[in-house]
């Protein structure tokens, strides 16, 4: 870069878009990073849109508005950026192409069709079509209700799985749009799909859970557009070919199958697909307006991980060991005679040395195979995952033809830790598993059992995590939509506890209808509030402030003039490890102190939400409900300065985190909060709610060894005691697995379950000391926080505006920090025995005493 030019803009992004085709958003917000010399500093920046540009005066590289006319359904558009710093401008970047789906709901022209008979399992619909020549331009907008895969002219078209994944179907359901420009042919086309129950259909739920939640009949929706002359009609019309009745006689498990039946999608093939018994087809009603455009990117299958080993089970059965818990399903390769059987059962843990089924409750995780007997074949269930580790064959399958296929949201990795402790650094990888397993088109709590659902409260606690690992902020848009959606359904304004909400079979004292619950409710606050806070996007505040404030609302009303929240059933501090296996509710900490806590501390950011959009009337009344709630906690649950009435972990973690005492008293409490930690052999005592906030607690407080000394602990319950016993994921409990290698006998025994993994944002932001000082990282706070006899820690990190990494050495009393800040940022270095300074952007290193 020459001294003239010292600035290139390297990547421009719409939204929060992978790829913008087909994008629901007519004035998308633009983002871009720049690499420059240290100390750059951009004053303003130009947008060109197909040619022409528009200059913005601004610092802002971050969701910037767009600038011309809002975006047509189906218009491309080219999108290029240059930046300037005074009156030196860099080169215009490389070129994005930006381009609509179908805006309006008049777009939609195709049908929604489904076979004739409902009980026809699996339906395989077909189109074909003639073109009279190469094409220009062809789009393919699709959904289904139940799951999908296509197949284009015999081959599979993306590589999706479980498309369009789970939305709040009554509410919203995604499609996407694929570009069939390259792979459209002249002449013959034919296009093919696979359906499959899916969330629409399938069994979801425990305690049997229930079938057909959304709707009993599958059904394709494929619109294809390609402009005139050669445009054929919309593919999903009833006269087009469809569904055969598969023959009840096939050796295939067609189910699942993920072979491709001859004649599918092949043109030439059409006389062997007609021999598959070709079905009547009809038009399913749907409403066009429901259908919405993807904010975040599919599911995938990103990894292939293969056998680390394979043995024979007391009892003689064939096990297989990935070495890690994962999430997927296996692809096995196997030859044998027609009508021979193959069967794969999983689970996460072995115990006696057999697959322990026993914590998947209702769900089977069988799949079966039948061969066909045609020589070599592959095969992987198509339309399942599983949660497992281990894998129990039965059958004539080698060894080094099974392979496990890692399967989830394909979100960009952004963040990473590491340090010199491997003890932390596998409960740090174990995390980062949980969380990959976890994030499977919607958040859900574990992956293994007959559960699956979208709990709030577990990704409340997580999301500060979830956005330093990975780029969730489209993936949690969609969840957002779907749990305000949802919550709206409520005459009251309560979310629900799951979201997408279904029917649940909740404990014994839980209250029909839907119940208002602290922790699990406030994620419709806390989540929206952790997205701006992490990516600087204060449109996510807009669009879901009326949500925030209806649960805040409710909440209210609940509490009463009297603030503190009384509610006969809570879950409240989940999963404390005083509880007894059979009833995880019974914490050690009140339900009303947790409740009335978080009250406080969501309708305190209620109403800084309130002022960062201008609603002034509304963060002064919130402002005052958050005051009101905070000294009637403090009324009803303090007997003296700083010291509470419930002497738990739990209860002096939330009140010194959600700042509910008065500053003069914040000492005495963490002092409290110490001792109680010390008394317990710093081990940990708090579960789902208080477990997250335990550490900063006892940290702002100057407890730092003592926060360390229960981070390190080795002893259950603690979280590296799973990981001193083999764990490659997060438990749910923290004895799912007890001393002596049985499981634990409650029902709540997941074995990958990441809310407890929380703790990774303060090992981020504390112990390695990387954290951000103003929304999106736009300032960064540097300060590590070195304990706990670590000699080095690291942490990197993709931030809005570029790559920021912190890294310490500690030698004796020396302790050694090096920096890296982004363009167009600066941070606020603080550093043990020192006063905090700024720098602006570039590499820094600095060492210090401590």
């Amino acid at each position: 870069m020459s001294a003239g030019n010292d600035a290139s803009v390297v990547e421009v992004r719409a939204e929060h878009h992978e790829n913008p085709l087909g994008i629901g958003e007519s004035r998308p917000r633009l983002g871009w990073e720049v690499r420059a010399e240290p100390g750059w500093d951009q004053t303003a920046c130009e947008i060109e849109v197909d040619g022409v540009a528009h200059r913005v005066e601004s610092r802002e590289s971050v969701l910037v508005d767009w600038p011309a006319e809002p975006l047509r359904s189906r218009q491309r558009t080219r999108v290029r950026v240059r930046v300037f710093s005074g009156e030196r401008a860099s080169a215009w970047s490389r070129p994005l192409h930006v381009e609509a789906g179908l805006l309006e709901p008049a777009d939609w022209t195709a049908q929604l069709i489904a076979p004739a008979n409902p009980q026809q399992r699996p339906p395989l619909l077909r189109g074909e079509f003639t073109l009279d020549g190469a094409v220009e331009r062809a789009r393919l907008h699709v959904t289904s209700h139940g799951v999908h895969e296509l197949e284009l002219n015999g081959s599979r078209l993306g590589d999706e799985v479980l498309a369009p994944g789970w939305t709040s179907y009554r509410h919203r359901l995604r499609y996407r749009t694929f570009d069939l420009t390259d792979l459209l042919r002249p002449g013959r086309n034919a296009l093919g799909a696979w359906l499959g129950d899916g969330w629409f259909a399938g069994r979801l739920g425990f305690d049997g859970g229930y079938r057909n939640i959304y709707g009993d009949r599958l059904a394709l929706l494929a619109q294809l557009e390609v402009p005139p002359p050669t445009a054929p009609p919309g593919c999903s019309e009833p006269t087009r070919p469809g569904g055969p009745q598969p023959d009840p006689s096939s050796p295939v498990d067609s189910t699942r199958a993920s072979t491709t039946t001859p004649g599918t999608s092949c043109p030439a093939g059409r006389s062997r697909f007609r021999r598959l018994r070709l079905g009547t087809l009809r038009s399913v009603p749907h409403a066009p307006a429901l259908l919405v455009a993807p904010t975040g990117p599919p599911v995938r299958c990103t990894e292939e991980i293969a056998p680390v080993e394979i043995s024979e089970s007391p009892s003689g059965r064939v096990i297989v060991d990935f070495g890690q818990n994962l999430v997927g399903r296996l692809r096995i390769g196997v030859t044998g005679e027609r009508g021979s059987e193959i069967t794969l059962r999983h689970a996460e843990v072995l115990q006696d040395g057999e697959l322990c089924t026993r914590p998947l409750r209702g769900a089977a995780a069988t799949d079966r195979y039948v061969l066909r007997g045609e020589g070599r074949e592959t095969w992987e269930p198509r339309f399942t995952f599983h949660g497992f580790r281990y894998a129990e064959v039965t059958g004539d399958v080698r060894p080094d033809e099974i392979v496990a296929r890692v399967c989830h949201t394909d979100l960009r990795r952004t963040g990473r830790f590491a340090c010199s402790d491997e003890l932390l650094n596998r409960l740090h990888d174990n995390v980062v598993w949980s969380m990959r397993g976890n994030f499977l088109d919607v958040p859900t709590d574990c992956p293994q059992r007959d559960e699956r659902l979208g709990w709030t409260g577990d990704l409340q606690v997580f999301a500060p995590t979830a956005a330093f690992l990975h780029d969730v902020r489209g993936f949690l848009v969609s969840w957002l939509r779907d749990l305000a959606a949802d919550q709206f359904d409520d005459e009251r304004g309560i979310p629900p506890v799951a979201s997408p909400d279904i029917p649940l079979r909740l404990p014994e004292g839980a209250p029909e209808g839907r119940m208002p619950m602290t922790g699990w409710g406030d994620a419709t606050v806390i989540v929206p509030w952790v997205l701006h806070e992490r990516y600087g996007d204060r449109g996510v505040l807009a669009e879901q402030y009326p949500s925030m404030r209806a649960w805040i609302d409710a909440v209210d009303e609940i509490a009463g003039p009297g603030r503190i929240w009384r509610q006969p059933f809570q879950f409240g501090d989940w999963l404390d490890p005083n509880a007894p296996p059979e009833n995880p509710g019974q914490a050690m900490t009140s339900p009303e102190l947790v409740a009335t806590a978080y009250f406080a501390h969501s309708t305190r950011l209620l109403a800084r939400t309130a002022g960062l959009l201008g609603r002034t009337a509304d963060a002064e009344r919130y402002g005052t409900l958050a005051e009101e709630v905070r000294r009637a906690f403090c009324d009803e649950f303090r007997t003296g300065p700083g010291t509470l009435s419930e002497r738990t972990q739990a209860a002096y973690a939330l009140a010194l985190h959600f700042d509910l005492l008065d500053a003069e008293e914040r000492d005495i409490a963490g002092a409290h909060l110490a001792e109680l930690v010390r008394a317990g052999g710093h081990r940990i005592g708090t579960g789902f709610l208080g477990t997250p906030v335990i550490c900063d607690a006892l940290t702002s407080t100057g407890h730092l060894d003592t926060a360390y000394e229960l981070l390190q602990q080795r002893e259950s319950p603690s979280w590296l005691h799973p990981v001193t016993m083999g764990a490659t994921t997060v438990w749910e409990r923290w004895d799912s697995m007890l001393p002596d290698g049985t499981v634990n006998p409650g029902e709540m025994t997941s074995f990958n379950h990441y809310a407890l993994g929380a703790v990774a944002d303060w090992l981020q932001r504390t112990v390695a000391g990387l954290a951000p000082g103003s929304p999106g990282y736009r300032r960064l706070r540097i300060a590590p926080r070195p304990g706990g006899g670590l000699t080095w820690a690291h942490a990197a990190l993709d931030t809005p505006y570029g790559h920021a990494e912190v890294g310490w050495t500690r030698d004796g009393d020396q302790l050694t920090v090096t920096v890296e800040i982004p363009p167009g940022t600066r941070a606020v270095v603080d550093l043990p025995g020192s006063s905090p300074y700024e720098i602006g952007s570039g590499r820094h290193e600095t060492t210090t005493s401590i």
